[in-house]
């Protein structure tokens, strides 16, 4: 028998079910985490007023603080704040901008993480990095991955349906990211883990083509499994390379040139990934892709978000600098401006055959 193995690293426990919020202080002591509930509890201010009395009885013995930001200044301060206290855990319970704050400073303070997700939007409920607000920009920080994974069906089913729907966005660029993955290896020979890839992909192709949406309850905990084995995805891999390419870029542009106008960042992704689509794949995948957006009601163009030709033109020049260290359809194509112009009246022209109906 071979000795050789991988060890890879993933949450230590994950919960997906209704009521699981009520059980927070009994899950950290089954899983030694802490034994006398001695943990911190972050959220914003809106999760505190919706949930507080409901922690308060889950984990009496916790200590609840307010979420001051999502700046790494923000962070930092909050790491310093708690420092002295000797937390057996940082419990973020929120949406992706507390969950990454708490990241950061459970990391910092190299006490264990526990995610609680409160919306489903994004991909960051189990992933090793954390976007935090940094020099009028946002920064990507690597950051150790939660432990353990909180996820409360009758909660989420609180959050706005936008916020529901966005999180499938982000899953379903997924299938663009790792194309680009693949064309980085191709072309250049970056190394791709094959497992990350895997493991990626599926959890988009387990959203693809089911009759429901989120509105079913099975629908819900299918994307939530999605989200968790994305964020492991990117802990296998040590980049969020399976989860991110011309797709993030896209997104990342748009947050940098219009940032009064951005839309939740799953919507974001989604067109962004339909574009890099179009771009680097034949109809069929366009189509599939296309049709699996609008049938969950998400955007699939730039004017779906609010952005002119013109104005989606700036945005696709500018994706590339937004992360110059990777390599995926744009940084392939390496369009000019009369080209990006092309490329997206083509676009326009190409969206007209994706009919939901």
């Amino acid at each position: 028998m071979s000795l050789l193995k991988r060890m890879v690293e993933t949450p230590l426990y994950i919960d997906i079910r209704k009521g699981a919020l009520n059980d927070l202080a009994s899950v950290l002591a089954d899983q030694r985490i802490s034994a006398g509930g001695h943990f911190a509890i972050v959220m914003s201010k809106s999760g505190k007023d919706k949930f507080s009395e409901q922690i308060k009885k889950s984990a009496p013995n916790a200590d609840l603080f307010i979420s001051p930001g999502n700046s790494l200044q923000d962070a930092t301060k909050l790491a310093d704040d708690l420092k002295s206290k000797k937390y057996d855990a940082i419990v973020g319970v929120g949406g992706g901008r507390v969950i990454d704050l708490c990241k950061y400073v459970a990391t910092k303070l190299e006490v264990p993480m526990i995610s609680v997700a409160t919306n489903l939007a994004h991909d960051g409920i189990a992933s090793p990095v954390s976007i935090l607000e940094d020099k009028n920009s946002r920064g990507s920080f690597g950051v150790n991955a939660p432990l353990a994974v909180v996820i409360d069906l009758d909660v989420v089913k609180l959050a706005p349906n936008r916020f529901l729907k966005a999180g499938i966005g982000d899953v379903f660029s997924n299938l663009s990211a790792v194309k680009d993955w693949e064309l980085a290896t191709k072309v250049n020979g970056e190394k791709i883990d094959g497992l990350a890839a895997s493991m990626a992909r599926i959890s988009a192709e387990a959203l693809l083509g089911r009759p429901d949406s989120i509105g079913s309850e099975e629908f819900l905990v299918a994307l939530s499994e999605a989200l968790v084995l994305s964020g492991i995805a990117m802990g296998i891999a040590g980049t969020s390379r399976p989860c991110s390419g011309a797709c993030h870029e896209i997104s990342h542009a748009i947050d940098l040139l219009f940032p009064e106008r951005t839309k939740p960042h799953g919507e974001q992704v989604g067109v962004g990934a339909l574009f890099a689509t179009f771009l680097r794949d034949g109809f069929d995948s366009f189509q599939e892709l296309g049709f699996a957006l609008l049938q969950h009601d998400l955007p699939i163009s730039h004017i779906d978000l609010g952005f002119s030709d013109e104005e989606f033109g700036q945005v696709i020049k500018s994706a590339p600098t937004t992360r110059p260290d990777r390599f995926t359809i744009l940084e392939h194509l390496n369009l000019d401006d009369k080209q990006i112009k092309e490329k997206i009246s083509e676009f326009n022209e190409a969206l007209k055959s994706i009919n939901f109906n």
